[in-house]
């Protein structure tokens, strides 16, 4: 499948350095009404993971357009290869702060989150705090500014998987209560909200990883990361696990990495820096044969790449499971559940779980057919996520 012909552009002025709008001069006792005063809103935006500063960048750019934006990292993913290098890639203005929080338990990472926001916030006195998704950088950034009284607003809204014994549940269910302006990317999420009684200040804008992945293909591809790993296209499977309950864990983690080492495929597994970790303590990574091919997390470019060109997918993301459902990759879920129910509806995406011989089958059989009919907007959620954030002033 050829990727869209559109280039990736995703350079952002500083808010800093951008000069102030031109206002029209007017003499003291001129009969000409005054010109309007224009007012610029000021965003505080809140990233610390990998898919947030791939939502950001594009969000960013509209924001400072017209607005000032205060770009904040809470220093969730605190590699290297997991951060900075994604806002290099992305072309996403340096962050005005750094919280440096790094990794820790989810009470213990979500509190000093919640103490260094806070104080931000009070310093900063946004108009809007604008979070993503449904990590703990989303929680802390939406309890800190709900408790100052600051709107907040959330990309991403409205998605459900009805396991709350994922603490990204917890989060995206609790961040979506205590928003004012809920930015939702299908028609299912505003649904959801729906049915759990917020209606007002949703908007449906669409998706804005489907905005970044439209823009980005065509540079993806001419990186030729296949290439330089070796493989053929369409001749690997592309894996991402990272979730706490597929990691944290022996058995589910080795149950994965069974049915990578039986499956008949090569499969080329990116390895986030967590997981690496769980694999070493588990002892798990010498009965890996050479098919199974551990390499280390590669930035946004050069993982749609890999997605683009791959036969399959098998992920626990739930936004690779996006990104492999726009490409037309078939992807097979190692969740029980997943809250992008539209790619399972359209037939791409098969969620089995993470026992071995599920995993081995979907692999070895999952071959979806057709075109692929679900909507995730038209490339412009960003836009209208800037304008409406614009309408606070």
């Amino acid at each position: 499948m050829d990727p869209p012909e559109i280039n990736v552009s995703i350079s952002v002025p500083s808010a800093r350095t951008r000069p102030p709008l031109p206002l029209l001069s007017v003499p003291e006792h001129s009969l000409l009404p005054a010109p309007p005063v224009l007012t610029v809103v000021k965003v505080a935006s809140v990233v610390g993971a990998r898919p947030q500063f791939i939502k950001a960048a594009p969000v960013s750019r509209e924001i400072r357009k017209h607005n000032h934006e205060v770009l904040i990292h809470t220093g969730q993913h605190y590699d290297e290869g997991m951060s900075d290098v994604f806002f290099r890639v992305l072309d996403i203005p340096a962050p005005d702060y750094n919280l440096e929080v790094g990794s820790a338990g989810h009470g213990r990472q979500t509190g000093e989150m919640l103490i260094k926001l806070e104080d931000v916030f009070l310093k900063e006195t946004p108009d809007a705090v604008l979070v993503y998704g449904d990590t703990n950088s989303t929680l802390a950034g939406a309890l800190a500014a709900a408790k100052l009284h600051i709107p907040v607003g959330h990309v991403e809204a409205g998605l459900r998987s009805f396991n709350r014994a994922m603490p990204e549940e917890l989060n995206r269910v609790t961040t979506d209560h205590l928003s004012a302006i809920l930015f939702c990317p299908t028609e299912t999420a505003v649904d959801n909200l729906k049915r759990e009684g917020i209606e007002k200040g949703v908007h449906l804008v669409g998706d804005v990883m489907y905005d970044v992945a439209l823009a980005s293909a065509q540079e993806a591809m001419k990186r030729g990361v296949v290439r330089r790993l070796g493989l053929e296209p369409k001749g690997y499977v592309l894996a991402t696990v990272h979730r706490p309950g597929n990691v944290d864990e022996r058995e589910p983690l080795a149950s994965i990495l069974k049915a990578f080492a039986e499956c008949g495929e090569t499969v080329v597994f990116p390895v986030h820096p967590r997981t690496r970790k769980m694999i070493t303590k588990f002892g798990l990574e010498a009965h890996l044969p050479v098919t199974v091919r551990l390499v280390d997390p590669v930035d946004y470019l050069d993982f749609l790449g890999l997605l683009i060109e791959a036969k399959k997918v098998a992920t626990d993301s739930g936004g690779v499971q996006k990104e492999a459902y726009f490409f037309g990759v078939p992807c097979v879920t190692l969740r029980d559940e997943t809250e992008w129910i539209e790619t399972v509806e359209d037939g791409w995406n098969a969620v089995v779980g993470t026992d071995t011989e599920d995993v081995v089958h979907a692999i070895r059989n999952f071959n979806p057919q057709g075109t692929k009919a679900k909507s995730f907007g038209d490339g412009h959620a960003a836009e209208r996520i800037a304008k409406l954030l614009g309408g606070l002033a």
